[in-house]
């Protein structure tokens, strides 16, 4: 199954929520919220205390919409080709280096600078069209929170002798000499524990 560009870009979108909420964050007036607030309880009268309130709020609400898209279609994916599962190796790191270098670089760029903005988007860019090109676009960091674990594993179909290696995207965990079943997104191969196909 390979992802359409329109799918593939709702999934990148949604694993840059955390650098989308640190924008916001960045935007919003800190002083203007207490005033605010203190005068919202008094006047019932309420504004987004953000320097760019549509554009701030705008990405983040985009962001968060694409990353509860793909936590949808995860849970609605159905692995039906069954392998058996001859080695397997944990790679908690390359899920962490996708997103955490990226977010930490442009923990300078404001929604006010116009400039840096541009350049930013630019970047992010270039980084879809890598991630899309490469087949890892439905590596997402903020999968690990909700159970999810890359691994590598050895792997051949069941009633083959082939083995092959590939990196699987696993909600639980796999264990050698046990049979899943997988279905494959591009170049990753995506396996449910639960669904498993019996030792």
């Amino acid at each position: 199954m390979r992802f359409r560009v329109l799918s593939a870009l709702v999934v990148f979108l949604g694993s840059y929520l955390p650098l989308s909420l640190i924008l916001l964050a960045q935007d919003c007036d800190y002083a203007r919220l207490r005033k605010l607030f203190c005068g919202a309880l008094s006047t019932g009268a309420f504004s987004l205390p953000f320097k760019n309130a549509t554009f701030a709020v705008g990405t983040f609400l985009v962001c968060l919409a694409s990353f509860l898209v793909t936590l949808v279609v995860l849970e609605t994916i159905r692995p039906k080709n069954e392998i058996v599962v001859s080695a397997t190796k944990y790679v908690p790191t390359d899920l962490m280096n996708y997103t955490l270098p990226y977010i930490v670089s442009f923990m300078s760029v404001s929604y006010d600078d116009p400039n840096r903005l541009i350049g930013f988007f630019i970047f992010l860019g270039w980084m879809f069209w890598i991630n899309y090109k490469s087949g890892q676009i439905i590596l997402n960091p903020l999968l690990i929170v909700l159970g999810w674990r890359l691994y590598e594993i050895s792997y051949r179909f069941a009633g083959s002798n082939d083995l092959q290696i590939a990196n699987a995207l696993v909600k639980g965990r796999v264990e050698a000499c046990h049979r899943y079943r997988q279905i494959a997104v591009q170049d990753i191969l995506i396996i449910k524990s639960n669904d498993a196909a019996g030792g």
